[in-house]
């Protein structure tokens, strides 16, 4: 046998196991499982990443979604960031997220721990937790609203009058329209935050909390010493979720108050519907909208990198 001969043959091994590997694949289901995957993947993408598409180019455009849209550019932004009354919008959001932070985040994690430690009757517990979660947000803002009643014969005020205190204005002054609405949002969303913590408290083991029983230690020692630290990825994720859900904030301001007193509780979804139902300019609402995706993605990448090194290994 020729040496041209064994060059020929030995580069011919490996085409024909290309070959047979196609064969197989074929023969095995593969080709058929592509097509059936194509209007799957295309389905997921035009319902998914098409309205993102959309958005984008919705930005560029003067519509109003009845006359034909007229391109102009980066002008919907120009004028979105020239409005006079976005810097209050943005400042009157991020207060509220901070209140929500600063009120509002604890409560579900004590809530959790205080489940968790009774040990009886934990599904009665459960349940009424989650109650608020399950009572649809108009009816419940609705009655909040009758609650915040300003006069000394509201729900509230007469509660604190029996302490000597109020009544308040609420929802009609601009230092407690904030605060109250929040005060809400932390009563509606505290539930269903809870259940999250609760199931996560289900993973730490039972043996630490026992040692420290055993050393004596009481409550408030264990929550920080063992339920915080095990915690400490889940509240990681639920407080980035918890701030990414303030900024868009929409729902409460909207029925609570429709942005004031004197634009107190004006936020950037409310200029948003604005623009977009008020004005008749859905230019100028994506635009805002997009400038919102892009800040809470700067926010998330900051967020990511600043309790990276918090975060469980």
């Amino acid at each position: 046998m020729t040496s041209t001969t064994l060059v020929a043959e030995h580069e011919a091994v490996p085409k024909r196991r290309r070959t047979s590997g196609l064969t197989r694949w074929y023969r095995g289901g593969g080709f058929h499982a592509v097509l059936f995957a194509i209007p799957v993947v295309l389905i997921f993408l035009y319902f998914s990443w098409g309205p993102v598409v959309r958005g984008l180019v919705l930005s560029l455009q003067k519509n109003n979604l009845v006359a034909p849209a007229k391109w102009v550019g980066w002008s919907n932004f120009q004028y979105v960031l020239a409005d006079p009354g976005l810097g209050q919008a943005a400042l009157n959001t991020a207060y509220f997220a901070l209140l929500a932070l600063v009120i509002g985040f604890p409560v579900p994690i004590f809530l959790a721990v205080l489940i968790n430690e009774l040990r009886k009757h934990d599904g009665l517990y459960n349940a009424l937790a989650y109650l608020p979660a399950i009572i649809p947000p108009v009816a419940a803002i609705l009655l909040w609203k009758f609650f915040y009643d300003p006069s000394a014969e509201g729900m509230f005020n007469t509660m604190l009058g029996w302490i000597g205190l109020g009544p308040y204005p609420w929802l009609n002054s601009e230092a407690m329209a904030m605060p109250s609405i929040v005060l809400y949002a932390t009563w509606a969303g505290a539930g269903s935050t809870a259940i999250i913590y609760i199931a996560a408290l289900g993973s730490v083991q039972t043996e630490l909390y026992e040692a420290a029983e055993i050393d004596g230690a009481g409550i408030w020692r264990r929550v920080w010493h063992i339920t915080i630290p095990q915690l400490r990825g889940v509240i990681l994720v639920m407080m980035l979720l918890q701030l990414i859900g303030t900024f868009q904030i929409f729902t409460e301001p909207f029925l609570f108050t429709g942005g004031g007193p004197n634009n107190a509780t004006q936020t950037i979804l409310l200029k948003i519907y604005n623009y977009a139902f008020v004005n008749g300019d859905f230019g100028a609402a994506t635009a805002l909208s997009v400038l919102l995706a892009a800040a809470l993605g700067l926010l998330s990448v900051v967020y990511y990198f600043v309790t990276k090194r918090w975060s469980p290994s």
